[in-house]
């Protein structure tokens, strides 16, 4: 296929920075981001099904998105430089370079104003929030790409009529996948960095938290390796662990993890998808990926909304019982 926080502080929720510094960013930044979009760029395109066509993951769409979330639209050029550097080695033409480039860059940018709109925290604290990212970011916004890079290049005859749809079903589903599984990964990773939402953790919290890195692993690494397609779904009894004791924390981690590991057992064609073809790995594949961030998001923002809740009435009851008690200290006295 071709080249397709805010801060999550503890005292308050951080939300999007607004697009008034457009013509403003910091060249420094601006440049380091196309590095990095060329370099996830050239990682994605390693595991492929179809050499040179069919991309399962496209992490540049997710590193672009976090990029607008952290930053603002300062930093969209960073986007631009690195869509257009990644597709010149790739496309037919200039012209579709271009198109390409321009459809990679208007994507996670049109999500991103879309997340702002629906008030969306990078914290994924709330239900909302995972929800404006799967339908808002992942689903709508990545159409654009999808349906701009695929139309030119079925104009420029670089592509069949007969392939336009399977070209932009895959180009659609892997940015989307850019999108619900990378996304979330690096919006912890900077939390992470940063020191800032991070949850304290005991010397029996690391201890688990190193246990589930290795279940994740170690099961990931069996049922994509080995084994029935119906196995994949192992994995999700170590996503519901995740989630329900670290949140976003520890989900979104694991989720890619698996992600990973089932994306190169495709590409490789082993132990579930050693035996159908391209299309069938495909559907397969992108069906286990969406199912397996999507719990993970949906799950964690569930359990930290309700945590965050039980919390609020806890302080509550007990300031009311504090005022009750107050009172009836008046009337004794």
């Amino acid at each position: 296929m071709f080249g397709c926080m805010p801060d999550p502080g503890a005292a308050r929720p951080h939300r999007l920075a607004g697009a008034r510094e457009l013509a403003r960013g910091p060249v420094l930044p601006i440049l380091l981001l196309t590095a990095l979009y060329y370099g996830t760029a050239r990682l994605g395109l390693l595991e492929q099904l179809v050499r040179g066509q069919v991309t399962p993951l496209w992490p540049p769409t997710g590193l672009a998105l976090t990029a607008l979330l952290l930053f603002g639209m300062r930093i969209w050029p960073g986007i631009a430089l690195g869509a257009f550097t990644v597709n010149v080695t790739l496309g037919p033409s200039i012209a579709v370079v271009v198109a390409i480039a321009a459809g990679n860059t208007a994507a996670p940018i049109v999500a991103y104003l879309l997340l702002r709109r629906a008030g969306f925290r990078t914290e994924m604290d709330r239900l909302r929030d995972a929800l404006a990212l799967i339908f808002l970011a992942a689903l709508c916004a990545m159409l654009i790409s999808s349906v701009v890079g695929s139309s030119a290049l079925l104009i420029s005859g670089a592509l069949e009529a007969a392939d336009f749809w399977r070209t932009w079903s895959v180009w659609w589903t892997g940015d989307a996948m850019g999108v619900l599984v990378v996304t979330p990964f690096l919006l912890v990773l900077y939390a992470a960095l940063t020191h800032r939402g991070r949850p304290a953790l005991g010397a029996a919290r690391w201890t688990e938290a190193a246990g589930l890195a290795a279940a994740t692993l170690g099961i990931g690494y069996l049922v994509t390796g080995a084994g029935p397609t119906s196995l994949l779904f192992l994995v999700s009894p170590v996503l519901i662990w995740a989630a329900f004791r670290f949140g976003l924390w520890g989900a979104a981690p694991c989720a890619l993890a698996v992600s990973t590991l089932a994306i190169v057992a495709a590409t490789r064609r082993t132990g579930p998808f050693a035996h159908h073809d391209v299309l069938r790995n495909m559907v397969t594949l992108q069906a286990f990926n969406g199912v397996t961030a999507l719990t993970g998001l949906l799950l964690s923002a569930v359990i930290t909304e309700r945590t965050r809740t039980h919390d609020e009435i806890r302080r509550l009851c007990s300031r009311l019982q504090e005022l009750v008690d107050a009172g009836e200290r008046r009337r004794e006295d």
